[in-house]
């Protein structure tokens, strides 16, 4: 059986992937910050036949990165998912703050490779070997237009991360994808006109990591498999 770990899973992408990954039959192993909130993933795992447990995982705490492994131990992990992540606002050139800016890189960019280091053994003895980060076509730097400062830059920097691992990691036979989910209707674009559905985002991610190769490792591309310049 698949086993699936999913950071920021109790809303939006990370919780559709929960549900959609549950419905596939996977094992799935929900992170979110506070679990005792967390409603509809608490749903999730009464009707999983206990396929589902959730996690208390703050990605910006590094004692809480620690204790995440040590609940895990040598488990190993299929697909990791490195969901989790924050929005900074429009930011424009003229209005840029350092506590928020150092924030949001912290959060997108920093944790999921702090993750990625901590969980490496739990990848390294599954089948799949997947390690995966969601990212946003916000973070090439061949199509920004200005604007977002913060969020395109710390986004920009976990595509390097990751790009780094796919070729340091490599001969652990570790996968990597860096995936944009598309411009999806979620708490975080709230309030802003979305493109389409968090369920065919979910399932368009799924079919996606599916795919990843040995030989498609360290690509940069949306829930379609179109691939995105950097």
């Amino acid at each position: 059986m698949t086993t699936v770990l999913i950071t920021g899973a109790n809303r939006g992408i990370g919780l559709e992937l929960v549900r959609q990954y549950t419905a596939e039959g996977a094992q799935v192993i929900a992170c979110c910050r506070d679990p005792a909130k967390a409603d509809a993933l608490k749903e999730l795992v009464a009707s999983s036949d206990g396929r589902v447990r959730i996690l208390q995982l703050d990605v910006a705490d590094e004692t809480s990165i620690a204790s995440l492994k040590d609940v895990l131990g040598d488990e190993p992990i299929d697909i990791l998912i490195n969901n989790a992540g924050i929005g900074s606002g429009g930011l424009a050139a003229s209005s840029i703050e350092p506590n928020n800016w150092m924030t949001a890189t912290r959060v997108n960019a920093l944790a999921p490779m702090l993750i990625a280091q901590t969980l490496r053994d739990n990848l390294k003895r599954s089948t799949e070997k997947k390690l995966v980060a969601i990212s946003s076509a916000t973070g090439s730097i061949a199509n920004n237009r200005g604007g977002g400062y913060a969020y395109r830059a710390s986004k920009a920097a976990l595509n390097s991360g990751m790009r780094g691992l796919s070729r340091d990691w490599y001969d652990d036979g570790v996968i990597v994808g860096m995936f944009d989910p598309g411009w999806v209707a979620t708490d975080m674009t709230a309030g802003q006109p979305a493109y389409i559905s968090v369920e065919e985002s979910a399932h368009g991610l799924i079919c996606q990591i599916a795919e990843l190769t040995p030989a498609t490792s360290g690509i940069f591309q949306d829930y379609r498999g179109v691939r995105i310049r950097w």
